[in-house]
């Protein structure tokens, strides 16, 4: 098992990694009839895209011994949603890279494997990816 959910009422989930204890809060987004107190389902999912960007960059960026040329490293995430069904429609993920003098070569390997990364492959594909790199 990977995780707990407990539902707290109010549209408030307490979700509990059980491997770490790390502990997540959502709730229901404002123009869901939530308070929009924390990260909504579906803002995790936004979220998680860029954060798996980053990792899977990290890991490569390990194996060509340059793991700290990421270190700074930025993704803004912005998700747009869809009705009928409520849905998302569109994640657009700005990943801006710190300062270095990175090769065109270096620059391909990265953003290859931004794009490949597994919440990447595992989106929907009717859900836009606009994903964006700033070097």
């Amino acid at each position: 098992m990977t995780s707990k959910i407990i539902y707290e009422g109010k549209l408030r989930t307490r979700m509990t990694h059980l491997y770490s204890g790390t502990e997540v809060i959502t709730d229901a987004p404002l123009d869901n009839q939530g308070l929009a107190q924390s990260f909504s389902p579906t803002d995790l999912v936004a979220t998680a895209l860029g954060s798996c960007m980053i990792s899977i960059m990290g890991i490569k960026a390990r194996a060509m011994e340059m793991d700290d040329a990421l270190v700074g490293c930025e993704a803004e995430i912005t998700k747009t949603m869809a009705s009928d069904p409520r849905r998302i429609s569109k994640i657009t993920a700005v990943i801006k890279f710190p300062k270095n003098n990175f090769t065109e070569k270096v620059k391909t390997i990265f953003e290859n494997a931004a794009r490949t990364c597994p919440v990447a492959k595992s989106i929907h594909p009717d859900i836009e990816q606009d994903i964006i790199f700033e070097w």
